[in-house]
């Protein structure tokens, strides 16, 4: 226990402050032992059309993907989406703050790290224009989910494609499993 007590002290010495984030190899590690909650913006347009963000190779196979982040530590999911619509997006969004979708995504068991994920999508529109973020690469809007979605979010295929959604979808990377369901097929 004196050890177990000793590599805390450490690690605390090492986060600072876990509000802002945790340093790569911490978050990496906490990912391989609890699983992460993360949002996502469903952002429409005036055309029905939803919005997605290119991603490149760091975590996953490079393809587009629904905008999104991790919550960090005391970090509300309402904080997160603005979050993330302004370093992603360089814009504002209003939201729902009720869910329109919780899934759960439990990545292949050769997965080490960011192998399991609590997500909440939540309905979105702009409050203000797009700004491409250097960062974050580019964004596109879609009529119908592109082949090259990238595979954690092979659940959203259905939604983006306003089709009725299964419990279960799977990939070759791992399993997500819809929880709570609010989407009406009619408002999309």
């Amino acid at each position: 226990m004196k050890h177990t007590n000793k590599l805390i002290d450490e690690l605390d010495e090492i986060i600072k402050n876990p509000n802002s984030g945790l340093p790569e190899e911490v978050f990496l590690f906490a990912s391989r032992i609890t699983p992460m909650i993360n949002v996502d913006l469903l952002i429409r347009n005036s055309n029905n059309e939803i919005l997605l963000t290119w991603r490149g190779g760091d975590y996953y196979s490079p393809g587009w993907h629904i905008p999104g982040g991790i919550v960090r530590y005391k970090e509300s999911l309402n904080d997160r989406i603005n979050h993330v619509a302004k370093i992603e997006l360089g814009t504002e969004v209003e939201f729902n703050p009720e869910p329109i979708l919780v899934s759960e995504v439990i990545r292949s068991p050769e997965r080490l790290n960011r192998g399991h994920f609590i997500s909440f999508l939540f309905d979105c529109k702009l409050k203000t224009p797009l700004v491409r973020q250097e960062k974050y690469g580019e964004f596109k809007w879609f009529k119908e989910c592109p082949e090259n979605i990238i595979p954690v979010h092979t659940m959203y295929k259905d939604v983006i494609n306003r089709k009725r959604l299964k419990r279960e979808y799977l990939s070759d990377h791992g399993k997500n499993c819809i929880i709570i369901n609010h989407i009406e097929l009619n408002s999309h």
